[in-house]
């Protein structure tokens, strides 16, 4: 490859090195020497059957967890050895959460959980946390539901609000644990297509889902498959 054609090589946002995780007196390797990069905009499934060691490796991308060895690099930088503020701080603007079972707050409505990630910028006026709102709502088509309760909704509407709320910052990585696990076949494939129709998107952000289904896992741009807390290669 040529210096030019290297040189406008994207760089990726994320780079994981020969990351290991023990946990317990007994020293369950969870993760043993994984390594990986993402590029910007790429949507990338981990797939593999329970316990291959995909959540762990997205708890600790979320920073949820740390490793036992190995570096995570984001644009660059190590993840890891700062304080917790900057931690914090970090997650807030970076990084975006989808869950299997949505983690919506039941006392507030679907627009005030989509507003909690805006919430905790202070200096974010009434107006523009609003329309960030609103808009993110029309996106995933939930705006005629903004003022019900999460009791109210169905499972793929639940689903539909909890991306809602991860995209609202602009994150730069939206991390999704099993997003459709929770869901049946059609309302599954609804949240798929989304997910994807939003990694698209120009200037869209990574999105990296764990999921043990093949279907699911047909949708994203690439497939990393885990087993035993290892990448393989095939």
């Amino acid at each position: 490859m040529s210096a030019t054609a290297m040189s406008t090589r994207p760089q990726p946002i994320i780079q994981v090195e020969n990351l290991k995780k023990e946990y317990g007196e007994h020293q369950v390797n969870a993760l043993k020497g994984v390594s990986l990069s993402i590029q910007p905009g790429e949507f990338v499934a981990l797939m593999g059957p329970s316990g291959c060691g995909k959540s762990t490796l997205l708890n600790i991308l979320g920073t949820l967890d740390e490793p036992t060895s190995g570096q995570v690099l984001f644009q660059g930088e190590p993840l890891f050895g700062k304080n917790d503020q900057a931690m914090t701080a970090f997650r807030r603007k970076e990084l975006g959460f989808i869950f299997q079972f949505f983690n919506l707050l039941s006392t507030l409505t679907v627009r005030e959980n989509v507003s909690l990630p805006l919430d905790l910028e202070d200096r974010l006026p009434d107006s523009e946390r609003a329309a960030k709102v609103n808009a993110i709502l029309e996106r995933v088509g939930m705006s005629h539901r903004a003022d019900f309760f999460p009791a109210t909704l169905s499972g793929g509407e639940m689903q539909r609000v909890a991306i809602a709320r991860a995209l609202v910052h602009g994150p730069t990585v939206i991390l999704a644990d099993e997003p459709t696990g929770n869901l049946d076949t059609e309302n599954g494939n609804a949240i798929l297509k989304l997910l994807r129709e939003i990694s698209d998107q120009e200037n869209g952000p990574i999105i990296l889902m764990a999921t043990h289904s093949e279907e699911a896992a047909a949708c994203a741009h690439r497939i990393i498959r885990m087993r035993d807390g290892q990448i393989r290669h095939e």
